[in-house]
Order: C-alpha cells, then structure tokens, then sequence
C-alpha cells in the first residue's frame, strides 16, 4: 500500500502494483537497449580492438573536432607488439596524414598516455607501408633479381642451329646438374646471339624448382656493391649474393679494371664455388681476351666450361625468323623470310623489331605484307647495313667461300669454276654497292658495261629458276653484309 500510495503520488495518477511492475520492467528493458546501442557504438569506434593506443585516439576525439578525427586521426593504427613502456608506435596511411598529425596532434597524444597510462612516452608516427618494407627488404632484393628472369626465354622456343648447339647443349646439361657439371659454365658471343636467351632458360627452370637465382648484370652488381659500401650494409649484399643457389652474371667482361669488384666477385665466386652452387657468366669475348682481368678470375672462368656462340647461318636465321612470326602471329611468305634473313647481319634480337615495324607499317597503311613492301620498309637498314661495302671487301668473301684467289676471280681466267665465281661476284658488287656497270667492268677488266649486262641476266635466271643457287646467293650476301 505504503509503494501504491507512493508511486500514486509521484505520478499524480491511481496505478495498481501490477502496473508499476510493468511500467518498471518497460524503463529497464529501454536502459539496457540504450546501454547496449553505446556500447555498440563504442566497439565500433574503436575497431573491436582494446588496447592502449585505440583507447588514446578514442580519448582524443571527445577533445578535437569530429571532421578533423575522421580526417586523420581516424585513420592511424596502434602497433601493440611493437609500442613499448616508453614507446607509443602508430601507422599513418600516408604522408599527408602523418605529416599533419605530427605537427599538430603529437604531443597532445603524448599527454593524454601520461594522464590516462602513467606512462612517459615517446610518440612515434610511420607510414604504413614503411614497416612492411622494411620486414621484407631483404626478400625483395632477392625476388626483385627474380623478376629479371625473362619467362619466354625457354629452352623450348631456343632456335638450335650449328653456330649455337655446343652452347645449348652445355647449358642444357647443367640445367639438368646444376653445380656438379661445369662449373662455371662461361659462354660467349657477340651482341644478339642469345646467350642471355640460354642462360635466363636455365634461371627458369632452376626457379620453377624452387631454387634461389639471382640474375644480374655485372653494372647491377657493381651498382649494388658501391650502394652497400656506402650504407655500411656489405654483410646483407655478401649474404645476398653468397646465400643464392644460382648465380647468373650477364657482361663479365665489364669487370675489366674495377680492381676492387673483382675482388668482391672473386671471393662471391668462391663462396658459392666451394658449397657446389651454380655459377654460369656470359661476355663478348673468351676470358683470355678480357683486359684488365685478373688472372685468378681468368683461370677460375676457364676451370669450367667454356662455350662460344657464332653469328647464325642462314638456315638457322631462317627458322629463327619463323618462329618469331608464329610467336608474334605475323604472317610472312618464304620470300620475305628468306629477304629478312639475309637484311639481318649478325644480331638476331633484330628481327623482333623488323616483324614489329613491318606490322605497324602494314596495319597504319593498310597495305598487305608482300617482298616490296618490306624492301621499302626496310631500306634504310639495308643501307646501313651495306654503307661501308667495297668491291674488294665482296670479291674476297666470295674468293673465300669458293676456296679460289680473288686476284683469280678478276683474271681472263675461262675455267668453269672461275667463271662461276666471277658471275656471282659482279652480281653481288652490282646488288649491294652503288657501282654503275661500266665501273663494274672496269674492275673486273671486262671489255665495257654490255659484259656486264650479260652476266647480271645470267645469274639473274639462275636464281629465277635454281632454289638452290636462290639461297646460295641469300647465304653469300648474309655472311658479306654481316663481316662488313
């Protein structure tokens, strides 16, 4: 009676004890909903995350404005492994807002630890990613030299001909066993003939084995080394270089003269030598023509194996030719592959960028791909190519090839070798020079141009109507343009 009359009073109303008990439970009920909306609220704001530094920022936002909070403070994450007792560490997504809440927020983020953690600390602000760099540098200075590795340089689109197959051969096999056969394994060449071709074909599959490579120039190992010379960090670049499984060194013969890399290098080759890790190098020249080279570097080169590659014949230029153009779906007849072919000196990396000039020029212009057109396109480097000829220079390679004398090839001689030779060598003086026909005659000490003419029409049927003799000719002005 005393709670009825009692509550009667204070709600100015008549209400019996089971209302009052309803009407209590309702207001409970509704407190316990709103507590539960807070604290909801709360976990939010707060990432469902409990921790000092989360409970700082929390603590901050009630003492600043809310569009300054959502704009920066908002954003910044609390390292709970790495924060100390006198360490406070958070991550800023980027510089804008690192910047901004170092020189305005700071020291007020110091303060509120003391008030609220009895703690004296000092606050730090790092860019996100500028941890997860450093955790993983090391890694990435290795997969980085991974990502050098070219994938389609295979063995398997690998053109195999006479002037490379002792060098395919010998990289094939240490692909196979790697530190046990040929260690080094020293291959050399001139510029374009794919001995970086065959050597990232052996970093690919030493990789997809799950093995460590390190591919490299020896310009990127020196840059490398100077950089950790100046870092004070030549532990990481020995662990670096001294740990890997593979290493493959592109233009050895830069080291020529650098005294102090090659004495770095010498003790990396050791290193990785005398634990049975591969070692596999390319340069220009053999090892004993590199000047400048110290001679331990030069016998451990030549302790291995040492491969050359040639300047491709025309056969193997050819089928080089071929499968650029089913790799970059470009369509050519025999013809233009024969003419490329022999355009082509010596350096095969070439003949991606003629395929590609030839489609661009076809698809800008509209016009189909047949033996003209591409003698126009490529004019300008035919004529590079063939600049610096001379009659002499295309009498002695074709005296050469005959095994015959040029002083024979310009004689009175009737011999049917000789006149053989001499047909094709006033076709190809008249084909890749500017000679006009009465000059022509006078060096071959013919009677005058219509001598000439005659030849010219000769050998003109010959190739008309010989596919051999076509290609004989192909061949001899590949390997004059190419010496030229």
């Amino acid at each position: 009676m005393i709670f009825s009359y009692y509550s009667a009073t204070i709600l100015g109303v008549s209400l019996s004890y089971s209302h009052i008990h309803k009407f209590v439970i309702h207001i409970i009920l509704t407190l316990f909903m709103a507590i539960i909306a807070i604290i909801h609220k709360y976990n939010r704001d707060r990432g469902r995350v409990v921790n000092i530094g989360q409970k700082i920022l929390l603590l901050l936002k009630e003492e600043i404005p809310e569009i300054e909070y959502n704009r920066y403070i908002k954003h910044l994450v609390y390292d709970t492994k790495k924060s100390t007792s006198d360490t406070a560490l958070f991550y800023a997504p980027n510089s804008l807002v690192l910047n901004w809440i170092k020189n305005k927020y700071s020291s007020k983020i110091k303060h509120l630890f003391e008030v609220h953690d009895s703690s004296n600390v000092t606050v730090k602000i790092l860019l996100k990613n500028q941890i997860e760099s450093k955790k993983t540098e090391h890694k990435k200075e290795q997969k980085h030299q991974h990502s050098l590795l070219n994938p389609s340089h295979t063995f398997e689109n690998f053109m195999v001909g006479g002037s490379n197959q002792f060098a395919y051969a010998a990289v094939k096999s240490v692909s196979e066993k790697p530190g046990i056969l040929y260690n080094p394994l020293f291959i050399h060449g001139g510029v374009g003939l794919g001995k970086t071709h065959l050597m990232q074909a052996a970093g690919n599959v030493f990789q997809n084995q799950g093995k460590i490579v390190i591919y490299t120039t020896v310009e990127q190992f020196l840059n490398d080394f100077i950089r950790h010379v100046r870092n004070k960090t030549m532990e990481r670049f020995q662990e670096k270089y001294r740990k890997c499984d593979v290493l493959l060194i592109d233009d050895i013969q830069f080291l020529s003269n650098k005294e102090g890399i090659q004495e770095e290098f010498f003790h990396t080759f050791e290193a990785l030598k005398g634990v049975g890790k591969q070692i596999i190098l390319t340069a220009d020249k053999h090892p004993k023509k590199i000047a400048g080279l110290e001679k331990r570097l030069q016998s451990r080169f030549e302790h291995g194996l040492v491969a050359d590659i040639q300047p491709p014949e025309l056969e193997t230029k050819i089928a080089i030719i071929e499968n650029k153009c089913k790799i970059n779906k470009v369509i050519l007849t025999k013809d233009i592959i024969n003419y490329i072919a022999t355009v082509i000196e010596s350096n095969v990396r070439e003949i991606e960028g003629i395929l590609s000039k030839l489609h661009a020029y076809s698809q800008l212009m509209h016009v189909d791909i047949d033996l003209q057109f591409t003698k126009s396109v490529l004019k300008d480097q035919l004529q590079e190519n063939r600049a610096n000829l001379t009659l002499d220079i295309i009498t002695q390679n074709v005296a050469k090839d005959l095994n015959i004398k040029p002083s024979e090839i310009r004689s009175k001689g009737r011999s049917k070798n000789l006149v053989y030779a001499r047909r094709i060598a006033i076709y190809l003086c008249r084909d890749l020079t500017q000679n006009t026909m009465p000059q022509l005659a006078q060096y071959f000490g013919m009677k005058d141009h219509t001598a000439i003419s005659h030849t010219l029409k000769k050998i003109n049927e010959l190739i008309q109507n010989d596919e051999d003799f076509k290609v004989k000719i192909q061949e001899l002005t590949n390997k004059i343009t190419s010496s030229s």
